[in-house]
């Protein structure tokens, strides 16, 4: 069977604050780990009133705390926004913590507005350009004592220093992190669920351009977003506060996420269904039957290794049972 993995934002609703949406990632987390799911990664966002994932470090030391088989990572860690050396260390002492059991994904976007990311980094020295590649080599050489004798960093060492790195993926939305990492050796995971890119395209540049590294052969991830119910018609409907939100975030507002009964009540505009319609082409709303009828020729096409879940819902029972759907349906199809 297919690895199915779950994407976790830990979305923040109107009836459901940052604080209970962190601690229901913990709930989902658990019941992920009975269903038999491969993976379980948490994201990094800021300053976003619909997200409460800010932290992954702490967040991933507490789930795989609750959790006893699955793996636990970073869907990702936005380099931009630390240094290369505290990245190295807190995924040194989870791999430490939890041997085995630790993915270290890594994002060369900041994860929210310039204007926040500037009081990420401000202390950082940092530029404005995109240094991801200089502080990923960075990250590297102190993992490999890789710097020359000379340098100040060459006696620097990475605590705890008996615990290898865990396993590096690259995140993207586009054929750069797909070119990386497979120059890299390195896994790899595509944003289906946002990116305008083709998923196909940019499967077939990791594979074709794959180097052995840390990874002897490549291993791609597909990341993509979908809400599955009883029937395709409930489905439907919690997937009205996916377009709600999808709505507001393209006109700038990024609010907490609202209820189905909402977006049914909201007057959107020409603009709005038409994004809405172009967003629901790359969702996958329905039954389990429905969805992996949909997900068979993208799965067929991309050549995934894994597929890798988020549900962006209202209702936290209801996600709930949109993971246990998905699990049963694609045991199933095996």
């Amino acid at each position: 069977m297919l690895p199915l993995s779950v994407l976790d934002l830990s979305p923040v609703t109107t009836a459901t604050p940052a604080s209970q949406a962190l601690r229901n990632s913990l709930d989902l987390a658990r019941h992920a780990d009975a269903l038999g799911y491969r993976r379980y990664w948490v994201a990094e966002h800021h300053n976003l009133a619909n997200i409460a994932s800010s932290a992954p470090d702490i967040m991933i030391g507490q789930i795989a705390a609750v959790t006893r088989n699955m793996r636990v990572g970073s869907g990702g860690v936005m380099l931009p926004n630390h240094a290369p050396l505290t990245v190295l260390e807190r995924f040194k002492v989870l791999e430490a913590l939890f041997p085995g059991r630790i993915d270290l994904g890594l994002g060369r976007a900041p994860g929210t507005d310039q204007v926040t990311s500037i009081a990420l980094r401000r202390r950082q020295g940092a530029n404005e350009n995109d240094d991801f590649l200089e502080r990923l080599q960075e990250m590297l050489l102190f993992e490999n004592q890789g710097f020359p004798a000379e340098h100040p960093f060459s006696k620097v060492r990475a605590m705890p220093t008996d615990v290898a790195l865990p396993p590096i993926f690259l995140l993207g939305s586009s054929d750069y992190s797909a070119r990386l990492s497979a120059s890299a050796g390195m896994g790899f995971s595509f944003a289906h669920h946002f990116a305008d890119f083709d998923p196909v395209l940019a499967m077939r540049i990791y594979r074709d351009n794959f180097k052995p590294g840390s990874l002897d052969r490549p291993y791609a991830i597909l990341a993509l977003a979908a809400v599955a119910a009883d029937t395709d018609a409930e489905a439907d409907r919690l997937a009205t506060t996916i377009d709600l939100n999808f709505a507001r975030r393209a006109k700038g507002d990024y609010l907490p996420l609202e209820s189905p009964e909402a977006a049914a009540a909201y007057d959107y505009s020409p603009a709005d269904r038409a994004r809405i319609a172009r967003n629901r082409e790359r969702l996958f709303v329905g039954s389990p039957a429905t969805i992996v009828d949909r997900l068979r020729p993208l799965i067929e096409a991309t050549q995934a290794d894994e597929i890798m879940i988020t549900t962006m819902i209202f209702d936290h029972e209801a996600r709930r049972h949109s993971y246990t759907l998905l699990a049963r349906a694609f045991a199933e199809a095996g």
